[in-house]
Parts: C-alpha cells; structure tokens; sequence
C-alpha cells in the first residue's frame, strides 16, 4: 500500500467555505413535464438506486470525484461529499404529461428498462400519476392525448401550473422544488417582441400569442414560484431575455439547453482532439436512426429544424474556422434523423469525419454509436436538478441566472448574451469542478506545466 505524502491533506482539514451554502434540509421535489422514456428511466434508476439494486453508472454527482490541492496531496473526494447535495432518499417526485399512464405503465411502453427492474421498483412507480399537460398540438405536431390542460388563454394555463407546484410542494412535504423539462421537441421559435420583458410576455400569454411555446409556459410558471428550471430539449424555452430576468430577480437558476447524449456527446469528444492536434476536417456526415417517441417528433420538418439547429452549432462553436480557417474554414456539416420503430430507445448513430493531416493527406474516421439514448440522458437529469437545487443553496450563484457552469450536460449550452458557447467537454468539465472549488474556498486547478508535483 503506498505512502500517504507528508504534506497530504485529510478529508477533515480541508478548507473552510468562502461562500454560504445552506444546507439541504427537507425534502426536494423534482417536478417534470414530459414523463416518457427519459422521464421515467431517470425515476425508475433512482428509485433502483435507493433500494440497492443498481448503481448510479454515469451520474458525477454520485460516482465522480474532485480533487482538492497539489496532487501530493492525495486528496480526492466524491463530489457529493465535497459539496452539500440533496440525498436521493430525499428525492420525491411529480410530472405533466398528456398520456394518463402512470410512470410504470409509461416505463412498460417506452420499453428502455427490462421487465425484472422494473418490478422490482412497481409500487413506486405506479404511485406517480401526471398531471394533466398544457400542451398544444401546433408546437408538437406528431403527438396528440387526452390529458390536456383546458383554459381560457395561456395565463390561464400558467396559473393552473403554478397552482400544480403549490399543491405539490404541500402535500409531498417538500421544502424546495426544481422544474426539469423532459418533453418533445417543439417546433422552431424565434425570439419576437413579446419575450423582450416581463409586461410583453405576460400581455402575450393573455392575448394567447402563438409565440409562447407550451414549455415557456412551464418556465414562466417555475420562475415566478422561485424554482429553477433546466430545459433538456433544444426548444427556445427559457434562452429569453424576460426568463433571463425572472432568474436572477427570483434566485431561481435556470440552465439548457438539449441533454448532450449520443452523437452530440461523441463530437464534443472527438472534435477538441482534432483541434489540439491541428488535424483539419473536410467533412462531418451524421445520421441517426431511432424509433422513440422523441424519432416520431422529429419527423415533424418545424421540430426537425429545432433540434438540427442545436446539433450543427457544436462543431463552429469548438473548431473555431475564423481562427483557424485553413484548418475548418470550409469543412461541409450535415445531420440527419431518422424514424425507424423497430430500434425503439436504442439509438443508433452513424458519423463518417473526412479529416486532413501532415502536408494536407486525407484520412477518414467512422464511428457507429449503438446508444441507449435515455440510459444516456437519465444520470444528466439527476445531476442537473442536484446542482442547480445546490446552486439555489448557494450565495454566490443564486443570482446569476443563467448556470453557464452546467455547459457540461448540453449540447446547446446557455451562455450571457453576447458570448458563444463552450463546448469542449473538457473545459466544461475543468469549468464545473473549479466553479465547486470556489464555491468552496480550494485553489483552483490550472495545471500548469511549471508545477511537478
């Protein structure tokens, strides 16, 4: 067994907090519209988790690890015993959604789990009912069900899920709450006049303006309850100014957006090691085929182009062309999705990456991603409602709106106005443990190549 250093620093000497996080007393209510596979894959795995018969595989709240001072020090703790994160048996749960299953049904038909797991967490599951969804089959238009919230405009709508949130928070005893967005794909929306301010987007949910997209509806209603919002689909959702404003002005964080999973995750792998070795890139042609309720959505051309338009920005964004315009300045980006039924959940992801090197040689790399796309998604949406319930806790980020430390689980990441998104998996990584290092008081780390130690 090696020696521990003489300078190593004990779990119990670590440095005292700069900052005031409170604790995390009481319960945490983690409220969700859309409780389809992803929705229910993440419930059932956490419920699974708590019983002791599955473990956390790809969650960093629950298996990852920090560390803390010189690596002589030797000190590397997990995170959730680092930082104050809510517990998992503190964990309970609600949902919206326009189909009336409740989530073991729902579980059974999205067919991502196997029949043995999910009798085993049965009662649980079959103990959460949905809520019925606002929902508008303009913005979807591929779905259709009959546990519609009915109103007389979209304020209307937006009252009755405040109502839903304050109804919860009381009966499940839950002393703080977080929104995370687990629905379909919308069709494309662009920022207008009316999502400028609150007075704007509030005259438009009166006057039932067909730019206020059911999630914002849901955002809006989080927000003026000071609960924190995270968006998991590539919808427009909280990415405007008048959400942005509701966040700082009630301390409820908010972050997005689309869950970074399957050929996303690979290219926020794959594309910042061929720009640390300047190998250049001719071409990136991505297909996908998948037979979820989420491929079904997406063959709508309005949803189709809000999901393409989160996909293709990943790799401008990371590549960097007006920096390195021999290298990226003309390489050709195609996504395409498509709907197949006998896949299921199980996504499949083809990329073909026509790349250069030494003296411009080509060179071609192909990848096929046979992926679980909820398996993926589900110990994302744990870990966002822990951080940003954490962040809620936390003095210094209560108020900054929008979480852009979170960058790591998106593929469209929020960013303050003006500034283009990181998304090199690496640096969000490096971004989100130094942001909990300060949170905390700890030098951050740089790694910097002056230091041997």
């Amino acid at each position: 067994m090696p020696m521990r250093p003489k300078n190593a620093r004990t779990k119990t000497e670590s440095k005292p907090s700069s900052s005031e996080i409170q604790a995390p007393k009481g319960k945490l209510g983690i409220m969700i519209p859309g409780m389809g596979a992803v929705a229910t894959t993440f419930v059932a795995g956490v419920e699974a988790v708590r019983k002791g018969i599955a473990k956390p595989i790809g969650s960093l709240t629950q298996m990852g690890t920090i560390r803390l001072g010189k690596r002589t020090d030797a000190l590397s703790p997990k995170i959730k015993e680092f930082v104050p994160l809510a517990s998992l048996n503190d964990l309970v749960f609600t949902g919206w959604d326009i189909f009336e299953d409740n989530m073991h049904a729902a579980a059974s038909k999205a067919g991502v789990l196997e029949r043995d797991l999910l009798d085993q967490v049965k009662p649980f599951l079959t103990s959460i009912t949905p809520r019925t969804a606002v929902f508008d089959h303009n913005y979807v238009k591929k779905l259709d069900g009959p546990n519609v919230k009915k109103g007389k405009n979209k304020m209307d709508l937006a009252e009755q899920v405040r109502a839903d949130m304050r109804e919860f928070k009381k009966t499940s005893g839950a002393s703080r709450l977080v929104t995370i967005w687990c629905g379909s794909t919308e069709t494309f929306i662009e920022q207008t006049a009316a999502h400028q301010s609150l007075k704007s987007f509030e005259k438009a949910l009166n006057q039932n303006d067909e730019m206020i997209a059911p999630s914002m509806i849901y955002a809006y209603a989080s927000l003026m309850e000071g609960v924190p919002f995270a968006n998991g689909a590539p919808n427009l959702t909280v990415d405007l100014p008048v959400m942005q404003q509701l966040s700082r002005e009630n301390s409820a964080p908010i972050c997005g957006k689309d869950y970074k999973t399957g050929q996303t995750l690979i290219k926020t792998i794959l594309a910042p090691g061929f720009k640390a070795r300047m190998i250049g890139l001719n071409g990136w042609f991505s297909t996908n085929i998948l037979g979820n309720r989420d491929g079904e959505v997406l063959e709508d051309p309005g949803s189709f182009k809000t999901k393409e338009e989160s996909k293709l920005s990943v790799l401008e964004h990371i590549l960097q062309p007006e920096l390195y315009p021999e290298l990226y300045g003309k390489f050709t980006h195609k996504v395409r999705i498509n709907y197949y039924p006998p896949r299921g959940d199980n996504k499949e992801g083809w990329d073909n990456i026509d790349i250069f090197g030494w003296l411009g040689y080509p060179m071609q790399i192909k990848v096929d991603f046979l992926c679980r796309d909820s398996i993926l998604a589900a110990p994302l949406v744990l870990d966002l409602v822990l951080f940003l319930d954490l962040a809620q806790r936390s003095k210094q980020l209560r108020g900054l709106g929008i979480q852009e430390w979170l960058s790591f689980y998106f593929k469209s990441p929020m960013t303050a106005p003006g500034l283009y998104p990181e998304h090199d998996l690496f640096i969000q990584l490096m971004k989100l443990k130094n942001t909990l290092r300060h949170l905390k008081g700890e030098e951050l780390i740089t790694h910097l190549g002056l230091e041997y130690y």
